[in-house]
């Protein structure tokens, strides 16, 4: 195994300069959208710098935290904070610490740094999300972990969506997404391993750094600000696509404000632990929760035919992955997974659900799929849209209370209805809309709002012809589910659609929010938005 060879402070291929500890990939053509550029370690040892992960995402009161760092200091201060409104500070120590090279594939395989301190977590810590931070004169960094409850102290479980989170960090230089592995070393990582940093941007929100919805002008190339503004700024380009920040937190924070209590767990919790919702009224879901291997769907659908409510705020139920034995390497090889996986011919093929070789459709689970659904509020896909749920069942629970009507529109003023949604296949009656036939339901699904979305960056011309997500989406789409990539099956996953719906099944019941950005309405403190989300979290689902 190589080590990682170019320093951080070199320039982009069009001679633009990256930021504090980024570099410019191989591949790179130095455009903030199209571009990669990734954060990772210095190789010089005298540059200061410092950087921390915990050896597993979760740990519970009593259990032994194990932390990894390294540093070109020998000491360093390591904070402890349990987030949130009022973050309390629970330790604040020193660590030896040493220089340790970071390798090339630490993406992949882990970073191996040094041992740092093991402590054993008091009985008497709240669950929650707890933040690291190290620091030696001339740079710090963040890392996190979660607490989780020994038993339930609070009526709701904030399930949250570590899956996504690992498919999305890029520190190191490789994600879900892209890469440095393949001949060119460009292309995105199959594996992934949590024994790493989390880049800039997933543990703390950057400071006046822009949500994903922009609508760019009509016949123009589309922009997209939140990547200019991470490349601009050395932060991670995935910084609004997940991680705690970006969705779960600013949703925990309204919580606390509303005086909401929350335990904390993580999909790797439920994917190694039958009962790991069992006790709780009701289990939530915030952001983007796009990423779940088969366990964590069998625990889920166990715990919701034994009479659980899932309020799930979320979009994007969409890929599925496995987890090795050690929950510290997640693999999903997407839409190489044909020739690539080597369980291409199982059931088990990392590709999406509603994949025929899988024979497990998405909407099972949730009601809903990310593969009728997918974007909208950006590049060109409904960018120009309403931006939030047109509401067709105005009397249905989750609305009591609000005073919309038919034909309503609920969120537009804050965009909830953006970045990417869930949906499904429905046919219209006297002005209502109905679950199709054989979309994969094993439940009944009442729809009470949605909006238009799509898998396909539409353009008239080369002069707004999206170079990001483009068609290729819609026809991989149309090639992996609908038979092949023609005119009419290209146009079927072009036209999706994002939902908000009840979902009965087995003795319980989901109600899907199904749009990431749902948690923009109660940022900008949108008052139907913050009813809705009251209703579903502590009202009667009846």
């Amino acid at each position: 195994m190589g080590l990682f060879q170019p320093d951080a402070g070199r320039g982009c291929s069009d001679g633009a300069p990256v930021k504090g500890f980024f570099t410019a990939g191989p591949t790179d053509d130095g455009d903030a959208v199209t571009g990669h550029y990734y954060e990772v370690a210095s190789p010089d040892p005298a540059r200061a710098q410092v950087w921390i992960y915990p050896a597993a995402l979760s740990y519970a009161p009593g259990e032994v935290l194990v932390l990894h760092a390294m540093s070109s200091a020998p000491e360093a201060t390591l904070t402890i904070t349990r987030d949130g409104a009022h973050p309390e500070v629970m330790l604040k120590t020193r660590l030896a610490t040493r220089f340790a090279p970071t390798p090339f594939a630490a993406s992949e395989s882990g970073c191996d740094w040094p041992e740092v301190l093991r402590l054993a977590i008091p009985d008497d810590w709240q669950s929650g999300v707890y933040r690291l931070k190290v620091a030696i004169p001339g740079h710090a960094s963040e890392g996190m972990f979660v607490l989780r409850a020994q038993s339930p102290q609070a009526k709701i479980l904030m399930l949250l969506t570590t899956g996504t989170w690992c498919a999305y960090n890029d520190w190191g230089g490789s994600n879900h997404y892209q890469g440095l592995t393949g001949p060119a070393q460009g292309d995105f990582a199959a594996h992934v391993s949590l024994l790493r940093p989390w880049a800039t941007g997933f543990v703390a929100w950057p400071d006046g750094a822009p949500r994903i919805p922009h609508a760019s002008a009509l016949l123009t190339k589309p922009r997209y600000p939140h990547m200019d503004y991470a490349r601009a700024r050395g932060i991670s380009k995935k910084y609004a696509s997940s991680g705690w920040a970006a969705f779960e937190r600013p949703f925990a924070l309204w919580c606390e404000g509303q005086g909401i209590a929350l335990d904390y767990a993580t999909q790797h919790d439920l994917h190694r632990n039958r009962g790991a919702l069992d006790g709780y009224d009701r289990v939530l879901i915030v952001g983007h929760d796009e990423y779940w291997t088969w366990q964590m769907r069998d625990h889920l659908e166990g715990w919701l035919d034994r009479g659980g409510q899932l309020a799930r705020f979320a979009g994007n139920f969409f890929w599925q992955t496995r987890l090795s034995d050690d929950l510290a390497t997640q693999t999903c090889f997407k839409t190489t997974a044909e020739v690539a996986d080597p369980l291409a011919h199982t059931d088990r093929i990392t590709s999406y659900w509603d994949h025929p070789a899988i024979g497990r459709p998405a909407a099972a689970t949730m009601g809903l799929t990310g593969a009728a659904g997918v974007y909208a509020g950006w590049s060109r896909c409904a960018a120009h849209g309403s931006g939030g749920f047109a509401i067709y069942r105005p009397a249905h629970w989750a609305l009591r209370g609000t005073g919309l009507g038919y034909g309503d529109v609920l969120g537009a003023a804050a965009k909830i209805f953006a970045y990417e949604v869930d949906g499904i296949d429905y046919t219209m009656h006297h002005g209502l809309p109905f679950a199709a036939k054989d979309v994969g339901l094993q439940g009944d699904l009442t729809i009470v709002g949605l909006s238009p979305a799509t898998a396909l960056s539409h353009h008239t011309g080369p002069h707004d012809r999206d170079r990001f997500i483009g068609a290729g989406d819609a026809e991989d789409l149309a090639l992996r589910i609908y038979g092949g990539i023609t005119p009419e099956a290209v146009a079927r996953a072009a036209q999706g659609n994002g939902c908000m719906a009840e979902y009965r099944r087995g003795k319980g019941a989901v109600f899907n929010a199904a749009s990431c950005e749902w948690v923009a309405g109660l940022i900008e403190r949108e008052r139907a938005v913050e009813h809705v989300t009251r209703n579903i979290l502590l009202g009667d689902w009846a």
